[in-house]
């Protein structure tokens, strides 16, 4: 009986064929795919001859001929002795997916300090938009005018002398400003008169006369010659080493020059006036016999223009400001005349400074809100809103390393704020003194 059970089925019981397989336990059945011969279970389950006593027999002309047909081993097919070889990627993985983890930027975020380093009083301060009564020197000295007197401030000691005193009947001083040298400075008059001061001797060297009728609230230096603006809308080059002095004149404006500034090359001239209007001129149109063209007039503006900055990182750009009615920072293409972009910052533009080592701009502001606001350049977008002074910031200039501003308001105080920051240079903290009010400071 046993002998037939066996010949019949030599893989087992017929019964374990037909019954249903259990998915779950399927690798306790087939430990092994290579010993397995397919064709023999098939001719089996179709009912093959039960007299055969050596099945493997019955498949051995088939296997031949298979064999010879595809010249291959077919008791290799489903044997997997080695592992299969890594298919090549057309692309790789790290191409398509990003990683992980991104790596860190060499560039340290730098933290723009809310509020100012230094205060100081400074009594005295003319409350007028027209003037410009502040300038750093490139010897690290800060100027300021206080009415009818100009001081200067030493940073590092915080040592404060007293340049001169104008008297009353050719006072106030309406505007400073330090020539390239850090030593000599030049003070306009409300009498439309400019002196030339030797800082290091503190003695004055010259009175340049007969250029302007009314006040002088605009300088700018260009190497050896000074540029002056006056309420009569008059832009003259004085050359200060020759005694005739005057030796060019622009002249388009129809109302009191604001603004006056030379471009880093000196090549160019920006100048803004209470007429509204922004004129760009060349350095060589200026002539002490007649005025000359203009390259630009821009009238985009529709309050005075009084805040003006040239970009030091790209040539022929330069950014102005609007009066109260304007509130608007422009950004100009001198060369095309193109304005390049225009935000309305809801307040008085009184101030305009670029960062020297960021695409970064400064603006001061009078009324309404009286603060400093940082734009990251080109997108304008405000990147930090300083607050402090409580009155229109009418004054602001930058320290000959670009890190610190100095700024000087209508509240008759001068703050110093540490808004530009060296990329990568870390500073140490600040400490805190324990005496009250004693970061304070008096000017005069």
């Amino acid at each position: 009986m046993s002998s037939s059970r066996n010949t019949r089925n030599p893989l087992g019981e017929q019964n374990f064929l037909m019954r249903k397989p259990n998915w779950e336990n399927l690798d306790r059945f087939i430990p092994n795919r290579a010993a397995l011969d397919l064709d023999y279970a098939h001719y089996m389950v179709r009912g093959g001859r039960k007299g055969i006593e050596n099945p493997e027999a019955a498949s051995t002309p088939y296997q031949k001929l298979l064999t010879e047909t595809f010249n291959m081993n077919r008791g290799r097919i489903f044997t997997f002795k080695n592992k299969p070889p890594t298919p090549v990627e057309a692309i790789p993985r790290r191409l398509l997916s990003p990683p992980l983890h991104k790596a860190k930027s060499t560039k340290p975020s730098r933290r723009v300090p809310q509020g100012p380093e230094k205060t100081m009083d400074a009594p005295g301060v003319v409350d007028n938009f027209y003037s410009n009564l502040l300038d750093w020197s490139s010897s690290n000295i800060l100027a300021i005018a206080l009415e009818n007197s100009v001081y200067l401030w030493n940073p590092s000691n915080h040592s404060i002398i007293k340049l001169v005193t104008i008297d009353d009947e050719d006072g106030p001083v309406t505007s400073i400003s330090w020539a390239l040298d850090g030593q000599h400075i030049a003070v306009g008059l409300d009498n439309s008169w400019v002196q030339l001061w030797d800082s290091v001797s503190v003695r004055l060297i010259r009175t340049l006369r007969g250029g302007h009728h009314g006040r002088v609230g605009s300088l700018a230096w260009n190497k050896r010659i000074l540029t002056t603006g006056g309420m009569d809308g008059r832009i003259i080059n004085n050359d200060v080493r020759v005694r005739s002095h005057i030796v060019g004149t622009y002249k388009g404006h129809e109302a009191e020059i604001c603004g006056l500034k030379w471009s880093p090359s000196g090549q160019h001239l920006a100048s803004g006036g209470n007429d509204n209007v922004l004129f760009i001129w060349d350095r060589s149109t200026a002539s002490s016999n007649s005025p000359r063209q203009w390259l630009q007039r821009l009238e985009d503006h529709t309050a005075a223009v009084k805040a003006l900055a040239w970009c030091p990182f790209q040539e022929n750009l330069l950014a102005s400001g609007g009066g109260e009615l304007d509130r608007c920072i422009k950004i100009w293409n001198t060369q095309t005349g193109s304005c390049l972009s225009s935000v309305d910052t809801g307040s008085q533009v009184c101030g305009l400074l670029w960062n020297n080592y960021e695409r970064e701009l400064l603006s001061c502001h009078g009324f309404s809100k009286n603060e400093l606001i940082l734009w990251k350049y080109p997108s304008m977008v405000r990147m930090a809103e300083l607050t402090g002074h409580t009155s229109r910031v009418l004054f602001m200039t930058q320290s000959p390393d670009g890190c610190t501003v100095a700024t000087a308001a209508a509240d008759e105080t001068v703050r110093t704020w540490n808004v530009f920051g060296i990329p990568g240079v870390s500073k140490p903290a600040r400490k805190e003194n324990p005496l009250p009010f004693a970061h304070l400071y008096t000017i005069r």
